[in-house]
């Protein structure tokens, strides 16, 4: 039997084991579902075990003093021990599901309407890791093996929707069970059904409040403005200077580590069926496009880092006037991180960017909040990248394209620690409205996702050694 027969004749107990797992209430922000999210370890665990894989723990988190929540390790070695190996990522937990009042079906009773299926983690991210446990039997089943040709491990968090604070401690003290030659990451999406397409990378970010303080009181403005520094006009002066007329970040040497974009990238972004108006559209309606000059919109949101000022306050803001000078001034700033930065070279720089460009007369005070998180990325031409490309342009039967992802995660973590490439195999579509009400997933894809993936391992087999 072919993988494309073994899938089909699997479909529906796929599909019925796949909504048993969705109808677990696996919020790991929210304390009130803490054993959700244990009880939807345990099940994917007993079923991994009823398919016959050799080895399925549950990998506790956190201290005893301090639990965290589980995720699951499971692992099929290849028949070969000299075979590779890979870890496959994806995670258990889901988001939140209020507002519920806008959801159309109750988001933990799994909905079929058409080739869509509705539920709260469907695409994010219960039905994308799901789809991998079709593929390797089918794989398997195809190959009349009782072993896939590499060695597979699946390494499933349960914390990755409330932040993945457990996660790099994780890995660190599990490093030697999840060694490996690549990377599978099944969390993100393509461009469309129609356009299959595989992410190479996903932005960083890091993140501070900034806080400028003058008098130590607010002032009348008609007995002391014009006379003293105003907190206000100096954060306008300061938010304005992030960017030149270019829309370049003016941070020095914001740019020095920056990996830039290849000519076969650049092309390969330019193949995709971009419609400007119709993205500004779904960008709450804006008016125009903007960012750094000599890049289109896709390679700005996917490919360049940003400056982004998230809110500004100070003075008075209610009803009515009050003519004073305000003691201090409040700014909330991001930055979008690409491939080749560190957060905390960029938490510095703006910590002394900040310093030089405060006037006399304002004490200005930068709060960074945490670490940041690292931006990952995946070489289009590296071997890892090229197979998967080779599995998925043999399930879908066309030209598979690149895309990469503004969002982030754990990924870097994951590459750092484990030591090992990333490659990006998932069919979510930008459509799935994960974390909002009435998140879906196109069945007949989580197939086409089963079908790459049985062919992956054996592109993996000969790419990897």
């Amino acid at each position: 039997m072919d993988v494309p027969a073994y899938i089909a004749a699997n479909e529906a107990q796929f599909f019925a084991d796949l909504k048993e797992w969705l109808a677990i209430p696996s919020i790991s922000g929210d304390p009130a579902h803490r054993a959700d999210v244990a009880r939807s370890a345990e099940w994917l665990a007993g079923y991994l075990r009823g398919l016959g894989w050799p080895t399925v723990e549950v990998w506790q988190t956190g201290t005893p003093d301090a639990p965290g929540l589980p995720a699951v390790f499971a692992e099929w070695p290849a028949a070969d021990p000299d075979a590779p190996k890979v870890v496959v990522y994806g995670h258990h937990d889901v988001q939140p599901v209020e507002p519920l009042a806008e959801w159309d079906t109750d988001p933990f009773t799994p909905t079929e309407k058409g080739d869509s299926l509705y539920g709260r983690g469907t695409s994010d991210d219960k039905g994308q890791i799901f789809f991998h446990t079709l593929g390797v039997r089918a794989g398997m089943a195809a190959a009349g093996s009782g072993a896939p040709p590499v060695t597979v491990k699946l390494l499933v968090e349960g914390e990755e929707e409330s932040g993945s604070v457990h996660f790099a401690d994780l890995l660190r003290a599990h490093r030697d069970r999840l060694a490996c030659d690549a990377i599978v990451i099944s969390d993100t999406t393509m461009w469309s059904a129609e356009v299959p397409s595989m992410c190479t990378g996903m932005r960083g970010l890091t993140e501070a409040e900034v806080v400028l303080r003058g008098p130590g009181t607010d002032l009348h403005s008609g007995s002391f403005g014009g006379a003293v520094p105003n907190p206000l006009h100096a954060m306008a002066a300061l938010m304005a200077a992030l960017h030149d007329d270019q829309g370049r970040v003016t941070l020095p040497g914001f740019y020095d580590d920056v990996v830039p974009l290849t000519d076969q990238e650049r092309a390969l972004f330019a193949k995709l069926p971009f419609d400007e108006a119709a993205w500004l559209a779904t960008a709450g309606a804006s008016r125009a496009a903007y960012g750094e000059a000599g890049y289109s919109t896709l390679e700005r949101i996917w490919a360049r880092p940003t400056a982004e000022i998230n809110g500004m306050w100070g003075g008075h803001t209610g009803p009515g006037g009050k003519t004073i000078v305000p003691r201090e001034a409040h700014a909330k700033v991001s930055f979008r991180l690409v491939a080749g930065q560190e957060p905390g070279k960029v938490q510095e720089a703006f910590r002394a960017w900040v310093a030089e460009h405060t006037p006399e007369g304002i004490e200005a005070e930068v709060v960074i909040p945490g670490g940041g998180v690292r931006p990952c990325f995946s070489p289009i031409d590296s071997a890892g990248v090229q197979a998967a490309r080779a599995a998925m342009e043999k399930a879908f039967g066309t030209e598979v394209l690149f895309t990469r992802e503004g969002g982030s995660g754990p990924e870097a973590d994951l590459a750092d620690i484990l030591e090992a490439p990333l490659v990006f195999v998932a069919v979510g579509l930008n459509e799935d409205r994960i974390h909002a009400p009435n998140e879906k997933v196109e069945m007949p894809l989580l197939l086409k996702g089963a079908e790459a993936a049985a062919y992956l391992w054996d592109e993996f087999a000969e790419a990897l050694r």
